[in-house]
């Protein structure tokens, strides 16, 4: 695979994390904290898939575990602090990218039986290829979160 979009994906999301004025969503939404949690899990159960197929196994991605507000709070807990979260999502980045551009075409064409909800709604619920679950970060995942962060930006009086 071509993790080139991927990795690119993450450039802009580490730079837009990095800001430092990142306050709490508006609508109630995750903080930036939590957002980096919830890459890093992701980032590492389809590491996990990934690994899993080119193993033999058959094994499905099922991303609820990575919306866990439980879940977020620990991996969030283990860190001392925003940029060593950021440090830990970039190294799983960079693993998960390691790993996809390892992988055969027949590797990436396997299908995968996927469980994905966004915002308490289903999103798929069907096998895709393991290659399509990887590309589906750098296409949609990733600039999604990177647009979530840049909404947390902290409006400093007289700046626009």
């Amino acid at each position: 695979m071509d993790t080139t979009a991927l990795r690119g994906a993450y450039d802009r999301l580490f730079d837009a994390a990095a800001v430092p004025d990142l306050g709490d969503a508006h609508d109630g939404g995750w903080n930036a904290d939590q957002i980096l949690a919830h890459l890093l899990s992701v980032d590492a159960s389809i590491a996990a898939v990934a690994l899993g197929v080119v193993a033999g196994a058959r094994p499905t991605f099922d991303n609820r575990i990575c919306l866990d507000t439980w879940n977020l709070d620990r991996i969030i807990a283990e860190h001392s602090g925003r940029s060593d979260l950021m440090e830990h999502v970039r190294s799983q980045a960079a693993v998960l990218c390691d790993i996809a551009d390892q992988l055969s075409e027949q590797a990436a064409s396997v299908p995968v039986p996927s469980l994905l909800l966004s915002n308490d709604a289903l999103v798929l619920d069907q096998p895709i290829p393991l290659a399509s679950l990887i590309d589906g970060l750098a296409e949609d995942h990733v600039p999604a979160h990177t647009q979530q962060l840049l909404e947390l930006r902290v409006a400093v009086p007289g700046h626009a």
